[in-house]
């Protein structure tokens, strides 16, 4: 029988006014909400993120209108809306969601400053779509123009749901931005539609059913949010719960082997699994569902420990875009899809909000500086849909949308435009507040606020690992300031006024650094993190990397690329682990970056003829070769340079 839906409030929130500027992030949590933490104010004013948001809001957002008019996914509306004519134009049923988030996108960068040609982009797309839609608020421009029409035929691969959501969260953005109602119309018009349709047996509605591609679920949690309607979060609870019933054939590729609740591992294609259990993160989060959390707290537990790279990327495999087996975590034919990074970060920061925990920051930043930051260039301009750690000497690029080569769109365009929605909201990510004081997440140059409380930060991180905070306004009441520690950190000391407290004796619990006081306007806490390279070995069930070290500098991963390391290949390099690693930073090279250079040497391999296997039982030769010095770079900075290989991972012998 299906498990009934999560308790929902009994209370509805009052409908929100609507005014721009009230709340400006993609999670808003609601009046009843049971989370540990709520988010905070951020605002980023210089420094590292600063500069790549800039990017973003000059280069890769004003270019998305006229990529999505050459892709066609505009023409498809205007055909919907019958003020165009031709045919519909796009390799798959899902690319309405590539003009939605970038109107997520532009929306959240709105709500930043005002620019008059991004904001007359966006009320005009906005225009489109709510011509598109239908009477009955139905909405998708692949079943109106392609299939006559039908719906809800092939929920397995039609991805209407999908699209939905990608709908709603876009209007929800919108709406918090602007406060213009317009996007949220269609928007709460098209999830009424959806709830007369979908719904248990004996509900008297017409299909029990889930889309392949979970992505409707949290949508509509924040539409209750933002709304106040309390159907939408249910109809959330009754999508999340009915995944793993068989309702789509029962296969793990789209999370419908086991039901969430009972699930012990995370399985299938990456950017599904993550999309819907940040649904189920949101759903405990609004109902106290006990059990939603215990799962997403064993889920990521399975993901952190047995099914992610280095890099903070996931998925495994080209084929099905799924996370393979526990440690099978590949190097060249590593997938990473940029927007499971993406969804990751998601995730993360929903189970954060919900227990309190630091260690689902740590990923979070881990992610964001190396798994996520590679899918795009440093010029905005291009980007990776695939993040492999290995790239060969020879390697032959396949092109299109699985390239080890950064590319100026793609015809499944869904992560440049997911790229774009989240560094446009990225300050979002940053900081929470609760009744015990502020909690900073990740560090950022910039003024940290909540409630009565707010600090301004100061650094060059990741360059550099000193954060110094200063108090700006502060109630008369004692509070917490909460900083994380990073998981990667060994040794870091804190100054408070006349304290100083190092690793040995800091006020440190779970991954937070809690410095409780009343506190002053003008009082100064400075953070030194030490940011010395260090080798990092895999657990060694990871067969893929046995017997190899990748470099690793505070929250950042390096790489070699051939391009900076000339006079052969980097299949043949051999990294010495007991040579020291020497540290530069330059700012002439790939916009400013901090090198990092190791010594070893390359092997020299005689002749093997035709065959390239010799007798296990020889003696073991004395590592030869030349020895050579090699300079690593951050993994976030490949592929903006010419082609060439590149790798993480180092053999030692």
């Amino acid at each position: 029988m299906p498990r009934p839906r999560s308790t929902v409030p009994s209370s509805t929130p009052p409908v929100l006014s609507g005014e721009a500027g009230t709340f400006t992030g993609p999670v808003r949590l609601g009046p009843g909400a049971k989370a540990a933490l709520t988010p905070a104010a951020v605002k980023v004013q210089a420094g590292f993120w600063s500069t790549r948001r800039e990017v973003n809001a000059s280069t890769s957002l004003p270019q998305g209108p006229q990529l999505l008019e050459s892709a066609g996914n505009l023409h498809n509306l205007r055909l919907a809306a019958g003020t165009a004519e031709g045919e519909f134009r796009g390799a798959y049923p899902f690319v309405d969601t590539d003009v939605y988030k970038w109107l997520e996108a532009a929306s959240w960068q709105l709500a930043q400053g005002s620019s008059a040609a991004l904001e007359a982009d966006v009320e005009r797309i906005v225009a489109l779509v709510a011509d598109a839609q239908q009477p009955d608020g139905y909405l998708n421009t692949w079943f109106q123009l392609v299939k006559g029409g039908e719906r809800y035929k092939d929920l397995r691969w039609g991805h209407e749901l999908y699209c939905a959501g990608h709908l709603i969260q876009a209007a929800v953005a919108h709406h918090r931005a602007t406060g213009r109602t317009q996007l949220l119309d269609v928007a709460r018009k098209f999830a009424d539609h959806i709830d007369s349709v979908f719904g248990l047996p004996g509900s008297g509605k017409p299909i029990d059913g889930i889309d392949g591609h979970p992505e409707v679920e949290t949508a509509l949690v924040e539409l209750y949010r933002e709304t106040g309607e309390c159907r939408y979060l249910e109809l959330a609870g009754y999508f999340v719960d009915r995944f793993g019933h068989g309702l789509l054939g029962g296969e793990a590729y789209c999370q419908d082997r086991v039901p969430v609740r009972e699930a012990d591992t995370v399985e299938g294609h990456a950017v599904r699994q993550l999309y819907l259990l940040a649904a189920a993160a949101d759903l405990a989060a609004e109902t106290g569902d006990a059990e939603l959390r215990v799962a997403g707290e064993r889920l990521w537990r399975a993901m952190t420990a047995t099914k992610t790279h280095l890099t903070g990327g996931l998925g495994a495999h080209h084929d099905e875009e799924d996370f393979g087996d526990p440690y099978e975590l590949p190097n060249e034919r590593a997938y990473c899809e940029t927007c499971a990074a993406i969804a990751s970060v998601q995730w993360s920061w929903r189970m954060a909000l919900l227990t309190g925990e630091a260690r689902y920051s740590d990923l979070i930043e881990r992610t964001l500086y190396n798994g996520f930051l590679a899918g795009v260039s440093l010029d905005g301009e291009r980007w990776l849909y695939v993040n492999p750690l290995q790239v060969r000497d020879g390697h032959t690029d396949p092109g299109g949308d699985q390239s080890a080569r950064r590319t100026r769109w793609f015809r499944c365009a869904c992560c440049p435009p997911n790229v774009m929605r989240l560094l446009a909201s990225l300050e979002h990510y940053l900081s929470s507040g609760d009744e015990l004081g502020l909690q900073i997440h990740q560090f950022v140059t910039g003024r940290y606020s909540y409630g009565a409380m707010s600090v301004r930060a100061e650094t060059d991180y990741p360059w550099q690992g000193t954060v110094a905070f200063t108090v700006e306004e502060t109630p008369e009441q004692p509070w917490t300031l909460s900083l994380r520690v990073p998981q990667w950190c060994r040794e870091f000391r804190v100054r408070v006024g006349e304290l100083s407290y190092d690793q040995t004796d800091a006020p440190v619990s779970d991954g937070w650094l809690r410095l409780e006081r009343t506190w002053t306007p003008g009082d100064r806490v400075v953070l030194e993190l030490a940011l010395a390279p260090r080798l990092t070995a895999a657990d060694p069930r990871v067969d893929a990397v046995r017997g190899c070290v990748a470099i690793e500098r505070g929250p950042l991963v390096y790489c070699l690329e051939q391009v900076d390391n000339p006079g052969g290949g980097l299949d043949d390099i051999v990294l010495d682990p007991a040579r020291p690693l020497a540290v530069t930073h330059r700012p002439d090279l790939l916009g400013g970056v901090t090198t990092v250079v190791a010594s070893g040497h390359r092997r020299r391999i005689p002749d093997a003829g035709w065959w390239p296997y010799t007798c296990a039982d020889r003696e073991a030769p004395e590592p030869d070769g030349d020895a050579v010095e090699f300079t690593a770079i951050p993994y976030y900075a490949w592929a903006n340079r010419q082609d060439g290989s590149m790798r993480v991972w180092l053999p030692t012998s």
